[in-house]
């Protein structure tokens, strides 16, 4: 019994990292879905301008509200992919474009759990919708000819909660997203930053107006 203590010592100094614990670089992100709860964690340090620019949208409130609308399940295995929330196509809640910060500059890849801004046809497009990975996907990194897409950070909590959403029943959609299309989408009540203070952009919440009298 001498021994206990010392060994519950060092198995205590060995054990990972409290993902509770805020880490120097990144802040986290408390998304909460009618599914659960998921916490990401962006890397402000090697993605300065697509985490800013997501900390807009959550520090406005620009994604209460909204829903994960989209699973793309791998063919082969379709207990991987991703999953894609956000505004969709609201232009009421859409903030300026920004450059695009190309896997190759930031050096962070599409791997498990990444959190990425969808986009469409042009770099400079992405905005307000992103995704989630289940599995690693290496298709949306930057490669010679084409820009990727921007990988700025990954989950720390609930990844059964996205594996949830991409295990919804899907249908509908065209081309790219054809049959991807969550036949009930799931809510996103509200997103809260975890770390530091909100810095709201000040902009109109065009959302939150009633036009039609």
């Amino acid at each position: 019994m001498k021994y206990a203590l010392p060994l519950l010592a060092l198995l205590t100094a060995a054990a990972p990292a409290n993902q509770n614990v805020p880490r120097p670089g990144y802040v986290r992100v408390q998304i909460n879905t009618s599914e659960g709860p998921i916490v990401v964690a962006l890397d402000a340090r090697r993605a300065p301008a697509t985490t800013k620019n997501f900390l807009a949208y959550v520090d406005d409130g620009r994604f209460d509200g909204t829903v994960f609308y989209r699973t793309a399940r791998d063919k082969r295995d379709p207990k991987k992919g991703f999953v894609q929330g956000g505004i969709r196509t609201d232009a009421r809640r859409i903030l300026p474009p920004f450059p695009l910060e190309t896997t190759t500059k930031t050096g962070i890849k599409h791997l498990d759990g990444a959190i990425s801004m969808a986009r469409g046809a042009t770099p400079q497009s992405a905005g307000g919708n992103f995704v989630l990975t289940v599995g690693p996907a290496p298709g949306l990194d930057a490669r010679p000819g084409y820009d990727g897409y921007a990988a700025f950070g990954h989950v720390v909590a609930g990844m059964d909660t996205v594996k949830k959403i991409l295990a919804k029943p899907s249908g509908g959609g065209m081309d790219a997203m054809k049959g991807q299309m969550i036949l009930q989408p799931v809510k996103v009540f509200n997103v809260k930053r975890l770390d530091g203070k909100p810095h709201p952009t000040g902009e109109p919440k065009m959302w939150l107006y009633n036009f039609g009298g």
